[in-house]
């Protein structure tokens, strides 16, 4: 029987790995060599080498949206996985009504993106009216920590309950044993909980990482780049490249501006995976 799972494993594997080619590895082979073409369609193409890599780095809309970008992530990771594991250490008490307020604090991260961030322009542009402060097209700070508390809303709640997973996987007589032995229920969580742990935060961080770094739709439909584009992300910085001028040269800009961000994001997230799971211990 092992045999025979042996000798015919591959045609099982066969129907996944031909969509993974065909989805996933063929385009990223093709938008690697457009990235070094000016273009309108694939099939008219022109080589034009690394320019459009020169001009990438040299545009000084990029490299904010970049920085823009970066300072985005480091608040949003913090604070989301801040709140996800306060919310799990909260909801994990045995108190009552624990399963009702699972569900509404997860229940924002069934929303859409585009929904979540034209309800939330309504929001703050009426805080900012009633407070008479200019609105998001306008305030480049509101927009800012508009899409912070954003992004914060929709995603708590999904981080929450990967951290409950964790939290309930940390044996109780481990807890019972650093009870025993006097330590503090803050020594306990530093002590003994929050290293066993590190596999969800781990992907905690991962997840909330690479999704800060792809935000679009919230950053399309909260403010759309601007006042002047200073709220611009680099994921809308791309797409405003493709779309919105026209010229053989952009595409080709764009192209090149989408597989330096895939590189970057791969780079920071490998380098993120790295460090939490050297901290990981085992059960």
């Amino acid at each position: 029987m092992d045999k025979a799972l042996k000798k015919y494993s591959p045609i099982f594997v066969l129907p996944t790995l031909a969509a993974f080619i065909i989805g996933f590895v063929v385009p990223f082979v093709q938008g690697l060599y457009l990235s070094f073409c000016k273009f309108i369609t694939v099939d008219n193409a022109s080589w034009v080498g690394t320019g459009n890599y020169r001009y990438v780095f040299t545009e000084p809309s990029f490299r904010h949206a970049f920085g823009f970008t970066v300072s985005f992530a480091v608040v949003s990771i913090i604070l989301i996985n801040a709140g996800g594991l306060g919310l799990a250490l909260l909801l994990t008490r045995k108190l009552k009504g624990t399963n009702v307020f699972r569900t509404i604090f997860f229940m924002p991260n069934l929303i859409g993106g585009i929904v979540l961030g034209y309800i939330w322009q309504i929001l703050i542009n009426c805080i900012l009216s009633l407070a008479g402060k200019p609105l998001l097209a306008l305030n480049s700070t509101a927009g800012y920590w508009g899409l912070i508390i954003l992004m914060c809303w929709q995603q708590i709640g999904y981080m929450m309950i990967i951290y409950i997973a964790g939290l309930q996987n940390v044996p109780d007589d481990i807890i019972e044993a650093a009870q025993i032995d006097g330590a503090s229920d803050l020594r306990t969580f530093i002590s003994v909980k929050l290293p066993m742990i590190m596999p969800s935060i781990t992907i905690c961080v991962f997840l909330t990482l690479t999704n800060s770094f792809k935000l679009f739709d919230q950053n399309l439909a909260l403010t759309s780049g601007e006042p002047k584009h200073m709220t611009e992300m680099v994921a809308l910085n791309i797409y405003n490249t493709f779309y919105a001028r026209a010229g053989l040269q952009w595409h080709g800009y764009g192209q090149a501006k989408a597989v330096v961000f895939c590189v970057i994001v791969i780079l920071i997230s490998l380098i993120q995976l790295t460090a939490t799971r050297s901290r990981e211990v085992q059960q």
